[in-house]
């Protein structure tokens, strides 16, 4: 005979305990949520700063590598270094930046007729003309689809170095026959440079002639406004440096004149490739609004390059 004993009944989740499952998933998810969120943030953030690492890299490496090599002779009344600050950058009629310096100078540069120095391309001498300006435009097309901060090197062959611009008493006035090359796609340096500076360490002799002379090193930056230890053109001629006034009470400007450069400072500002989109769609970025855009997608190098002796 068979018996038959009665399964226990079968009971689901209460309301509560699926209300507090939910919610201690919620938890958990919202917790995995922020980590992730966090994570991304700074994986972009280090990715970020990688790329403007090697964007800064390009740009001081290649200026030092002219700096290093710069050319000027004394005795003379031509002209071998004329830098100059702007802030309304070519090819655009309304970005601007906080500081853009543009170089016209002689070097021995080493990529000089494409590199291809002792061979039937090298028309001879090793003198260059190079320039540096920062434009804002579509690096790839030139054009305004998506513009963006470029820097542009301009590098001038010795043969037509030697014609054209050598012993010029006004390089920059000589040096507009070739300005409109300076923008073409084979001049691109880097992208993404919002500003970028140079400042002039001038070994001054201070009270020369005297038992109190002394040797002092005044640092000379271009900026786009004249003011304490700034100026907005700062030029080398063979009879010394050229400035309207000094930007230092320490020293005279005839005090000034007669130093010479012993050193070269690139400081800039990349900003990253978000913040370039921003800046794309958010045309009223000043004041504070500016500075904490900069504080969040930008990053800021410098480099101090020796020179030889003037």
């Amino acid at each position: 005979m068979k018996t038959f004993r009665p399964h226990p009944s079968r009971r689901g989740f209460t309301l509560i305990e699926l209300l507090i499952a939910m919610a201690i998933t919620t938890i958990i998810a919202s917790v995995m949520i922020s980590v992730t969120s966090i994570a991304i943030d700074a994986w972009n953030r280090s990715r970020a700063e990688l790329r403007a690492a090697r964007q800064a890299k390009v740009m001081v490496d290649s200026m030092a590598k002219d700096f290093e090599a710069l050319v000027t002779r004394r005795g003379n009344k031509f002209e071998w270094l004329s830098a100059m600050s702007n802030k309304v950058l070519p090819g655009s009629n309304t970005q601007q930046s906080s500081n853009a310096s543009k170089l016209i100078f002689f070097t021995a540069a080493t990529d000089r007729y494409d590199g291809k120095i002792n061979t039937p391309d090298d028309k001879g001498g090793d003198v260059s003309c190079v320039a540096y300006e920062l434009q804002y435009k579509d690096p790839i097309d030139g054009g305004n689809k998506n513009p963006t901060f470029t820097l542009y090197r301009l590098l001038v062959n010795p043969n037509d170095a030697f014609e054209n611009l050598l012993g010029q008493p006004e390089l920059t006035t000589a040096f507009q026959a070739y300005s409109a090359q300076v923008g073409d796609l084979k001049n691109f340096v880097c992208e993404n440079i919002y500003q970028y500076s140079i400042t002039f360490h001038v070994e001054v002799t201070k009270d020369a002639g005297t038992a109190k002379a002394r040797k002092l090193t005044i640092p000379v930056s271009l900026g786009p406004t004249q003011g304490r230890g700034r100026v907005t053109e700062f030029r080398i001629l063979g009879s010394g440096i050229e400035l309207t006034e000094s930007p230092s009470s320490t020293v005279t400007l005839d005090e000034l004149k007669a130093g010479r450069v012993s050193a070269m400072e690139v400081s800039l500002t990349v900003i990253s490739d978000f913040g370039i989109q921003q800046m794309r769609s958010r045309k009223n970025l000043a004041g504070d609004a500016m500075t904490k855009f900069m504080a969040r997608n930008s990053f800021q190098y410098s480099k101090l390059v020796e020179l030889p002796c003037m």
